[in-house]
């Protein structure tokens, strides 16, 4: 297991670094391509080492450094982190392969690889952290590896976007950091232990400068994941980094901030000393807002790959309100959106990078007739774009239902029916912007000039990941049953 935690990390970590600093002239278009999907593959095959390592009872911490009981690094393995790991690696893989032939329009490629490997790394030691100060370590990481993604391009409008998301992720990160030396202070360990580290003793009486310390390390690590009123970096970084970037910026990165916050929530403070709290109400109000605010601003928006970025603030943040709830239901409804919307949102963003990279369209109301030009990119734009909206049988149908009754059952004022009416008017505002291209791309109408059509599909480098994420988000929700149970265990064992 030690071994296998180690490869799952280092393995895109060193290849990472390799790729950066090796001379250009040893490693050619091809046999850079070969390394980095390679890589990929092999970090997906050590990822699955420790999932079954840790599915045959193998529990064993690794310490990479040690200098006080709570200063320490660690590397461990749980059920919550497995998840994370396995679909981050299977997800960045597919995105990663997709990069083969859309990067083939973009320069500084080895550049691109090198940030993608390091960006993997840091997300599979944030999935591993053993405790507080591993997680944050690795989340700070996961920030600066990431940044050379977003100004790749190296435009004005690229670099601006690269400061602002550097600028937005510190501040947030400073934000946790508050927090995190105030759970150093009060807590006797800052290891991972379901439902939490803090006593009730010390909780009682450090409650008002605890709470603060919490909702510090809620904003903060929020942040990452796009909620009000720090979520401008999204629609700002996305439409200037290259399409595989953005997928994994939307659908995966913003889960570092959602895995800090259950971290810090659920597995040390707890989450019974929080609820009733004006934390908890707080919380729930900015992700409401926020699922709101991103629905309406992503309904407005005229260009795709921005209109894609408000979507992912919005969706974000249905997990974020999930968890605020606080029980068993809407966790795992929100566990399951984080699973769902990693597949869906990865699909959204690659097809966009699709029909950018055959087309040059970047405007919804440049996409008339696109399903005739693209018909096999579009049915997976809308397969995925169904299961968004919540359409069943598609699995956003199903995280979203366990979302609602979980909200429901909570018995909160106010709170229990307001989030699932925020819920359906999201939805409503989901199908609106994004059934529009379905509509347009296969009818366009009786004055479209057919004379003109010319076919843009793109080779199977980008259509294969693309069937596979729309076909992953179609049958988990058909077949979600073995899904749900793992992650009620999940959410039962932090309560």
């Amino acid at each position: 297991m030690q071994i296998m935690l180690l490869c799952a990390l280092f393995i895109p970590v060193l290849s990472g670094v390799v790729l950066l600093a090796v001379p250009e002239k040893w490693l050619p278009r091809e046999r850079l391509r070969t390394l980095a999907v390679a890589v990929l593959f092999l970090t997906l095959a050590a990822t699955v080492g420790v999932i079954f390592g840790y599915v045959m009872g193998q529990h064993t911490p690794l310490t990479l450094f040690h200098l006080t009981r709570q200063l320490s690094l660690v590397l461990r393995i749980d059920a919550l982190g497995m998840l994370f790991l396995g679909f981050i690696s299977f997800v960045w893989l597919l995105a990663g392969i997709f990069s083969l032939e859309y990067l083939n329009h973009e320069t500084h490629e080895r550049r691109f690889w090198g940030f993608y490997l390091l960006t993997l790394g840091a997300l599979q030691g944030l999935s591993m952290a053993g405790n507080l100060v591993t997680m944050y370590l690795f989340f700070e990481m996961m920030t600066l590896v990431s940044m050379p993604l977003v100004l790749h391009a190296e435009t004005h409008e690229a670099i601006m976007a690269g400061l602002k998301y550097m600028f937005y992720s510190m501040c947030g990160a400073y934000m946790a950091l508050f927090g995190v030396f105030f759970l150093y202070y009060y807590c006797d360990t800052l290891d991972f232990t379901a439902g939490g580290v803090m006593t009730v003793q010390v909780w009682n009486q450090n409650s008002a400068i605890l709470l603060v310390a919490v909702f510090l390390m809620i904003a903060g690590f929020g942040v990452k994941a796009g909620m009000f009123p720090m979520h401008a970096w999204l629609p700002t970084a996305h439409p200037v980094a290259p399409a595989p970037a953005s997928a994994v910026l939307s659908a995966i990165i913003v889960k570092g901030g959602v895995l800090a916050i259950i971290r810090s929530v659920y597995y040390i403070v707890g989450a019974e000393n929080i609820r009733a709290s004006w934390v908890q109400n707080t919380w729930l109000v900015l992700a409401l807002i926020t699922i709101f605010l991103g629905s309406m601003l992503a309904y407005k928006e005229p260009v795709l790959k921005k209109r894609l970025a408000y979507s992912s603030v919005s969706q974000a943040s249905y997990i974020l309100l999930g968890l605020a709830f606080l029980n068993v239901g809407a966790m795992t409804g929100a566990l399951l959106h984080i699973v769902f919307h990693a597949f869906i949102k990865t699909a959204l963003f690659l097809s966009a990078g699709a029909i950018i990279y055959k087309t040059g369209k970047t405007r919804v109301n440049e996409l008339r007739g696109i399903g005739k030009e693209m018909p096999v990119t579009i049915w997976c734009f809308t397969f995925v774009s169904l299961a968004l909206i919540g359409i069943p049988p598609a699995s956003g149908f199903i995280s979203k239902w366990y979302l609602a009754t979980g909200m429901l059952e909570s018995g909160l004022p106010v709170f229990a029916w307001l989030g699932p009416v925020i819920l359906l008017v999201s939805a409503l505002l989901t199908a609106g912007y994004l059934l529009p291209v379905t509509i347009q791309g296969f009818l366009p109408g009786a004055d479209y000039d057919y004379g003109k059509l010319v076919k843009h599909e793109p080779s199977a480098k980008m259509l294969v990941p693309l069937i596979i994420l729309a076909s992953g988000a179609l049958i988990m929700g058909i077949f979600p049953g073995g899904l749900i149970r793992f992650l009620q265990q999940i959410a039962e064992s932090v309560f």
